[in-house]
């Protein structure tokens, strides 16, 4: 019994060394907001393909996705190392890593330099010098001019700030050959447009924690009528425009059937809300707005497979 004492406690020590290290990892992962990372994997492909109008080899697609994801995780770890006090202010990120104390910010301040150095390497190995560059302008729009001015001052942070967001389609066009096209911009139109409807509905569900960390969103300064009228036009305006790559001709009706479907769905969600004058209504409003947005990507996904 005694001989086997001393192995069970050292089995028992790396087995909670190697828990401590993977949630660790899990940690910085965190950092990186992979939720918003996935918007990444639907958006970048299509670009890829419609001005080229053939599928890129599977070095260029992994590529390019990977180095566009890399470099939004590192938004995200600048923004949290930025945000770290505002956000231990509100239930929806105080328990995330910096606020909590399971990483100090030079720690998520070293790995965001770090992923964002490996990113653009990456997009500038395999898209070139434009691809790279439309990267570092994403990260230093994000940081700079979304993170550290307009997110504190005013309540059109996320209508301007929302162009660092809609980056990557942008990025993954000029990849295929060294030029930004039409397509590439539509994309980048659809995103950017789609943008502050969605982040307006979380902003009124959370409206009494934006207004205690400080940040002057829409419904804290215009209120939450003004604000949902403002996401009914932002919604309409955006239909026309998911449809512009099947007016193209650049998509089929396949494309055409969703985006019309699930554009009227994501109007129809905004209107109830607006006569609901519910928190739950608005919250409902927030996952409608991502399962629009996934809808309308992966139709071009699949379309662009069947032609």
């Amino acid at each position: 019994m005694s001989a086997t004492h001393p192995v069970s406690l050292s089995t028992l020590a790396l087995q909670r060394g190697r828990s401590r290290a993977a949630a660790r990892v899990l940690d910085y992962v965190a950092l990186t907001r992979p939720r918003v990372l996935s918007l990444v994997l639907f958006t970048a492909p299509p670009a890829l393909f419609l001005d080229a109008g053939r599928w890129p080899g599977a070095t260029p697609l992994i590529g390019v996705v990977l180095g566009a994801a890399l470099v939004g995780g590192a938004c995200g770890a600048f923004n949290a190392y930025i945000e770290r006090e505002r956000d231990a202010r509100m239930a929806r990120t105080r328990s995330r890593p910096l606020p909590t104390g399971r990483l100090a910010p030079q720690q998520a301040l070293k790995f965001g330099v770090l992923v964002a150095g490996l990113g653009l390497a990456i997009l500038l190995g395999v898209g070139g010098w434009l691809s790279a560059l439309i990267g570092a302008l994403t990260l230093a729009h994000y940081v700079g001019i979304y993170t550290l001015w307009l997110k504190p001052r005013t309540p059109q942070n996320i209508v301007i700030g929302g162009a660092a967001g809609a980056a990557a389609p942008l990025i993954a066009d000029v990849a295929v050959d060294g030029r930004l096209g039409v397509w590439g911009i539509a994309l980048f139109a659809i995103i950017f447009l789609w943008t502050p409807p969605h982040f307006w509905a979380i902003a009124l569900y959370r409206k009494s924690e934006y207004a205690a960390a400080g940040f002057p969103m829409m419904p804290c300064v215009v209120g939450d009528v003004a604000t949902r009228r403002r996401m009914l036009a932002y919604a309409i305006a955006l239909l026309p425009v998911t449809l512009l790559p099947w007016l193209g001709g650049a998509l089929g009706l396949l494309y055409a059937s969703v985006a019309l479907l699930s554009g009227a769905g994501f109007i129809a969600s905004i209107v109830r809300a607006m006569r609901a004058d519910s928190r739950d209504q608005d919250r409902r409003v927030f996952f409608v707005s991502i399962q629009y947005l996934a809808l309308l990507f992966g139709a071009m996904l699949v379309d662009l497979a069947l032609r």
